[in-house]
């Protein structure tokens, strides 16, 4: 798999992302006393987005524990009255032309309330867990009484930065192709083709906050309350195979404001995966016919943010573009579902190759994507903590780095 030379090149790339991590990308707001885990110099600040981030990290390296509750509290103390909370929080010693708390989006690509239960597992902080668990049912009813407007059981996309894919042809035709109208998540979208949208990415999210939702009543003691949300998390299942499926494409697709599929093969497929949505058989299908296809997903570099089988696929994109570049987020997000489904020689293939080229390249450090054809960074996003946080995470995997 490496050399010799090539390991100890590794570990000292690795030694570097450790000392960037720690030393540049921990850090306190201007005007805060407690480190939160920043994104990059590019995103000053933290990305309910990236919100997998401090606790992935904090798995690897207990002793940054406290970063993680840290970054995770920042959101629920942030969260509005309405029990939304901000899509990102900017760091004023980095950046003063972006709004310090944005609301303009839900941008949510993994389960903030799964994630606050993941870090009570390896914290067993009994206190941060009731608080949470206050939070993300109030962020769990700011979905259903501003997110629903069709009364169909699902959350519902008012503008394209809600999936958090910048550059996707999933947002043709939109007019809220970013932020949603008025900078406020919680306004409909009037006038829009599109939107409102069922997503099944944004759906397989509210799916996984209210699984964890019955996990932390569980744990409460709250078995009514629990019962409650495991119900809730099967009837979205249930509504997403029977609005969002398309059995014989075996893919879950976008569906508009007027009920038609719009039928963009997207890596927002793998956000179903993360949550555990499918049993085996269903995620067997989906995985052979499209993220093992060399002619859609499985690309030299997977995964691509769009199959190369789609129209939209948009080779040699500018940077930032989930039209195209594999993208280090997805890469992460893959810890969450790969293993799981079997599917852990596929995953070691993939890591392989994002070390190799983040090791070698002499473009760029460690950004936010890579070509999926040639395996070139784009510009995008230098130190980007995505990459950073998968590169450590293969470097031990693949037995090249010992873990603590």
């Amino acid at each position: 798999m490496f050399t010799d030379v090539e390991k100890n090149k590794i570990k000292e790339r690795y030694g570097e992302v450790l000392k960037r991590i720690t030393e540049h990308h921990i850090s306190c707001f201007k005007g805060h006393s407690k480190p939160v885990f920043l994104i990059s110099d590019t995103y000053p600040g933290i990305w309910l987005e990236h919100a997998y981030d401090p606790v992935f990290f904090a798995k690897m390296y207990p002793e940054y524990m406290n970063v993680a509750k840290n970054s995770l509290e920042f959101f629920i103390d942030n969260q509005k009255e309405t029990g939304q909370l901000p899509c990102y929080l900017i760091d004023r010693n980095r950046n003063l032309s972006m709004p310090e708390y944005g609301y303009s989006q839900i941008q949510e690509c993994v389960s903030f309330t799964r994630l606050c239960y993941e870090y009570y597992q390896i914290s067993k902080d009994s206190e941060f867990l009731k608080k949470a668990y206050d939070s993300c049912s109030r962020w769990q009813k700011w979905y259903e009484n501003y997110r629903m407007p069709g009364k169909k059981g699902l959350v519902e996309t008012f503008c394209g930065h809600d999936t958090g894919h910048d550059g996707s042809g999933r947002k043709d035709g939109m007019v809220y192709y970013a932020a949603a109208k008025d900078n406020d998540a919680s306004v409909y979208p009037e006038n829009d083709p599109v939107l409102p949208m069922i997503s099944p990415d944004v759906n397989a999210v509210y799916y996984g906050t209210l699984s964890a939702l019955g996990e932390m009543a569980d744990e409460l003691g709250r078995k009514a309350d629990a019962d409650k949300w495991r119900a809730m998390a099967e009837q979205v299942k249930e509504k997403m195979l029977e609005i969002c499926y398309d059995a014989e494409d075996k893919f879950f697709y976008d569906v508009d404001k007027n009920g038609r599929a719009r039928k963009y093969l997207s890596i927002s497929i793998t956000n179903v995966f993360s949550e555990h949505l499918l049993d085996q058989a269903m995620f067997d299908e989906i995985y052979e016919k499209h993220m093992r296809n060399e002619d859609e997903f499985r690309t030299p570099y997977p995964f691509p943010s769009m199959s190369k089988a789609d129209p939209t696929f948009k080779q040699n994109a500018d940077g930032n573009s989930w039209g195209f570049y594999s993208q280090a987020l997805t890469v992460l997000r893959c810890t969450r579902w790969m293993d799981y489904y079997g599917k852990s020689r596929d995953f070691d293939e993939v890591l392989e190759k994002w070390v190799r080229q983040w090791t070698f390249t002499d473009k760029l450090n460690f950004g936010q994507e890579l070509n999926p054809i040639t395996g070139e960074p784009s510009v995008c996003s230098q130190w980007y903590s995505s990459c950073m946080l998968i590169y450590m995470y293969a470097a031990r995997r693949l037995g090249i780095v010992e873990s603590n």
